[in-house]
C-alpha cells in the first residue's frame, strides 16, 4: 500500500501541474507555469485507496464506478481542505469559482474527478 500511495502521490502532482499549466493558456500566459503545493502529495497518495475498493466495485458499470469515486474524491477534497484551512495553510480556494461549496469544492470539477477516478482504479489495477 506504501508504493501505491507513494505513486498516485505522484501522478495526482504531475496531474495538478499540468492541469494549472494548462490555466495559464487562459491567461495568455504562454510560459505556462504550473504549480502544486507540498501539502497535496499525500492528499493525492490518499487516492491508494481506489485500489481496494475497485475490487468490490469490478461488477458495476463505470458510470457507477466513475460516481462513486467522484463523491469520494469530493469527500477528501472537502475534508483535507477544512482541516488545511483551520491550519491557515490550504492551498487551493475555490470562493471565486460559480459553483464553489464554502470555496473548497468546485461543481464543475465533477468530469475531472469522474474520470480521475476511473484513471487512477486503471493505474492501481495494472500495479496490483
Amino acid at each position: 500500500m506504501k508504493n501505491k500511495f507513494l505513486l498516485c502521490g505522484s501522478i495526482g502532482w504531475c496531474m495538478e501541474i499540468f492541469w494549472t499549466g494548462l490555466h495559464c493558456l487562459g491567461e495568455k500566459d504562454l510560459t505556462m507555469m504550473g504549480h502544486s503545493s507540498i501539502w497535496m502529495f499525500p492528499i493525492y497518495g490518499l487516492a491508494a485507496v481506489i485500489g481496494p475498493v475497485s475490487k468490490y466495485l469490478k461488477d458495476f458499470p463505470a458510470l457507477w464506478r466513475g460516481s462513486i469515486y467522484t463523491v469520494g474524491i469530493y469527500f477528501t477534497e472537502f475534508t483535507t481542505g477544512s482541516l488545511l484551512s483551520k491550519l491557515q495553510i490550504c492551498p487551493w480556494d475555490y470562493s471565486q469559482a460559480a459553483l464553489n461549496y464554502k470555496g473548497l469544492i468546485r461543481f464543475d470539477y465533477a468530469p475531472l474527478w469522474f474520470l480521475a477516478g476511473l484513471f487512477f482504479e486503471k493505474i492501481l489495477s495494472d500495479n496490483s
